[in-house]
């Protein structure tokens, strides 16, 4: 026999020639199928993003020299104001929601961090005990079964991007967080301090009231005023002391909520002292901010991170399409306990492998119909993105004119006070050289005191207008975390394969 199998492989033969003229041919097509399965298993490229930016900004201020600017990272300092910056630092450290955050941060890391694990090798062991149905013998097998399933068709590239997309999505949720928090605690303060200002003011326009009824009262017993004037004189005290009580709820609400937001059930005693100065911007201007800074929002990094889970799920629903490929095999030993009542110790194994392949049949419409359902998810995931970039436009132009048009009136608001500085200066002369009433020089302190009161809203307008910036930027500190979340760079991660 072997004889024969050896003529019939060196010697000439008709058959033998055919066969090996199609086996040449079968090993040509080889690469030509290699290259064509290799082309399958590539995933779908990212969609482009090309968010709408603009050029320049319609609402930036011009100067011939910009002054020096707080970076995103620490926008507050331009204040200058050491108490507010160790209440940013105390937030930070503190925050419930921040530590929500990041706890949720680091579960999905855990989770991203296996995202490739469904793709290894796979090794079960089972057990099991078998008798015959006479009951003549018992035996006890032990199976290993292994199974691959190769990651073909993008499977493995789309079930990253995937996992990034949630990566990123927690990661924008977390900075999202510290943005919310550096901006509320800054507008609290700015809240607080200014209210407390307002206070300081309204009570001495109160103080002012009062000494300018009683010097009414007096010309009215000797009538050189009407009654009228001196009822006007009552409602304007009135209102005055009216008007007292909406700063000092702001003073109250602002204190309880900079609490909350340090993560205390009270505020501190230090904060409800009527001894600090509002915080002010001075000379400050935005005069340049590149469109790019934009990206540091956290909406628009949550809307691309949407994007690339979406093409991951999209990725996944088209390899479903194909047939799932992969290698098995199996060992299982069997062993004879117990034949014909008699206790025997004798077994024997079997092991196969070969190729496992999973084919979609009835459900392939099904399959086919939800790749395409994704790929309009995905779009859908596009045009969101956009819309988060047009939206974090339109804050910002907005915040940067509100920021132009606030510091306008500031500075009305301090040439008026000046100007009424120099008029009660002019009255308080003249009324010690006897030329003026006191009650001229009371009317003068009074609307000095109103316009001093017009500048600190006028400063607090302008302030909160620039947190409204700087939150519509993206502005805050980076949370202290190693983990990339950046649209190109995790979709080119080693999982990109």
């Amino acid at each position: 026999m072997l004889k024969a199998l050896h003529a019939s492989l060196h010697g000439p033969h008709p058959v033998h020639d055919s066969a090996l003229r199609h086996a040449s041919f079968a090993f040509r097509l080889i690469p030509a199928l290699a290259l064509t399965l290799l082309a399958g298993c590539a995933a779908a490229p990212l969609p482009e993003l090309k968010p709408p930016t603009p050029t320049t900004w319609r609402n930036a201020t011009v100067a011939s020299i910009a002054p020096a600017q707080p970076d995103l990272q620490h926008w507050w300092l331009a204040f200058n104001d050491p108490e507010l910056n160790a209440l940013v630092k105390r937030a930070l450290d503190n925050n419930l929601d921040v530590k929500a955050a990041a706890e949720r941060l680091l579960a999905v890391r855990t989770l991203y961090r296996h995202t490739n694990d469904k793709f290894l090798p796979s090794l079960n062991l089972d057990t099991n005990q078998v008798i015959q149905p006479d009951a003549s013998a018992s035996y006890f097998i032990v199976g290993f079964d292994a199974l691959w399933e190769l990651p073909l068709f993008g499977s493995l590239k789309s079930a990253h991007r995937a996992a990034a997309g949630d990566l990123q999505a927690s990661r924008a949720q977390l900075q999202g967080t510290y943005v919310t928090l550096v901006a509320e605690v800054v507008r609290c303060w700015i809240a607080l301090r200014s209210a407390q200002e307002q206070a300081h003011l309204l009570t001495a326009v109160g103080d002012a009231d009062r000494e300018k009824l009683r010097l009414l009262q007096v010309r009215e017993g000797l009538n050189l005023v009407s009654p009228t004037d001196v009822a006007s004189a009552q409602a304007e005290l009135a209102h005055a002391q009216m008007a007292l009580t909406d700063p000092q709820r702001a003073i109250n609400a602002n204190a309880q909520q900079l609490a909350m937001l340090l993560g205390q059930s009270e505020p501190d005693p230090a904060w409800l002292q009527d001894n600090g100065a509002q915080p002010q911007l001075g000379d400050w201007q935005m005069t340049h901010a590149p469109a790019e800074l934009l990206r540091t929002r956290p909406e628009i990094a949550a809307a691309e991170a949407d994007v690339l889970r979406a093409a991951g799920e999209a990725g996944i629903s088209h390899a479903d399409v194909y047939p799932h490929i992969g290698l098995g095999s199996s060992l299982d030993w069997s062993v004879n306990l117990l034949s014909h009542h008699h206790l025997i110790r004798s077994g024997e194994g079997i092991f196969s492998a070969g190729p496992v392949i999973d084919m979609p049949l009835f459900d392939w419409g099904t399959r086919v119909a939800k790749a395409r359902a994704q790929d309009h998810q995905l779009l859908a995931a596009v045009y969101a993105y956009r819309q988060a970039v047009l939206q974090g436009v339109a804050e910002t132009e907005t915040a940067m004119g509100d920021l132009q048009a606030t510091h306008q009136r500031e500075i009305a608001a301090e040439q008026a006070t000046q100007a009424l500085d120099g008029n009660v200066t002019a009255l308080d002369k003249r009324q010690r050289l006897g030329l003026s009433s006191t009650l001229d020089v009371q009317d003068a302190l009074i609307a000095q005191q109103n316009a001093q009161l017009e500048l600190v809203s006028a400063r607090a307008d302008r302030d909160l207008a620039y947190v409204s910036l700087y939150k519509a930027l993206g502005g805050a500190p980076l949370p202290p975390t190693d983990v990339a979340a950046d649209y190109k760079a995790l979709d080119t991660h080693k999982g990109a394969q």
